[in-house]
């Protein structure tokens, strides 16, 4: 088949380069216009642009899936539309455009999670497994029938960022056998069952963690932030970037939610429950620090985060 593949961010790759690798023929990439990176805001193309560009696919940049980008779909004449992770909607008259319409690879177990931030809203909830799903594109937003899915145990500690470089792989195996079915005429798909839950995009402040929280409801949210949008504190209104975290060892001591303190070689804090350690942390204005040199260097004799 002709295939027009959407994608931006760097858990879309492994889709485009398992598309590329089978017998059916990528006739178009969309994604993303450059974006500014880093602290001198060097525009740079998307991950998805760049492997495009490595693998000498024709390539088209939009901020959005408009008229004019359409237009240049429907003049690569395609039979199937795919969609991972693109970063914006997909609308009539180009949800019609392809053959067989649009099939998208997204990062839960359908209906649960529709949205933006499946896996961060799926960690931060304690999700006992992660998932990821092909299913066809309608215009409700991630409501249409699912093809196929592959489910995994929620992996012990890993970050949103892990969790989704681990479904991005798996997942791109499940997508180019459904796009292989569509194409020989095999594809079943069935109706999402269930109520859907929804995973609006995160922001900033859904990154502060609050250590009045169980141990568990704290780690849950600093692997569901992290790395985007952040896990974050602060001491004495100053923000303090958490980069690590984990449990504490079952000896140490309970402190009260925030209070921090030194165990063995650890740096702990105190939740509702039981203590968590910091590893790694940032404090404003610096770089990445181990926990255990930052804590030595605070003048406090009873430092309290989220103060």
């Amino acid at each position: 088949m002709r295939l027009v593949f959407a994608g931006t961010p760097a858990p879309a790759v492994p889709s485009l380069r398992a598309l590329h690798a089978s017998s059916h023929d990528i006739v178009t990439v969309v994604t993303r216009d450059d974006a500014p990176v880093g602290r001198k805001r060097v525009l740079t193309p998307s991950p998805v642009a760049s492997v495009a560009d490595e693998l000498g696919l024709p390539l088209l940049k939009t901020r959005r899936l408009d008229d004019a980008a359409t237009t240049a779909i429907e003049r690569a004449h395609p039979d199937l539309g795919v969609i991972v992770a693109y970063g914006g909607l997909v609308r009539e008259p180009l949800l019609s455009t392809p053959r067989h319409g649009w099939i998208n690879l997204h990062f839960s177990q359908l209906p649960r999670w529709r949205g933006a931030a499946p896996v961060q809203h799926g960690l931060i909830a304690g999700d006992a497994e992660i998932a990821a799903s092909v299913f066809r594109l309608v215009a409700e937003l991630d409501a249409g029938d699912v093809f196929d899915e592959v489910v995994l145990p929620t992996p012990d500690g890993a970050t949103a960022g892990e969790v989704l470089e681990l479904l991005a792989d798996r997942g791109a195996t499940v997508l180019r056998a459904v796009v292989d079915a569509i194409a020989d005429g095999s594809a079943t798909a069935r109706p999402q069952q269930g109520a859907p839950t929804f995973a609006p995009k995160l922001g900033d402040a859904d990154g502060r963690l609050d250590w009045n929280g169980t141990r568990d409801e704290v780690l849950h949210r600093f692997r569901g932030v992290t790395p985007e949008p952040g896990a974050h504190t602060t001491l004495d209104g100053a923000r303090v970037k958490v980069l690590r975290a984990r449990a504490a060892a079952p000896d140490a001591p309970r402190l009260s939610p925030g209070r921090l303190a030194a165990h063995g070689r650890a740096v702990i804090v105190g939740t509702a429950t039981e203590p968590v350690v910091l590893d790694t942390v940032q404090p404003a204005g610096r770089g990445p620090m181990v926990a255990g040199d930052w804590f030595r260097g605070l003048r406090q004799s009873e430092p309290v985060l989220g103060s």
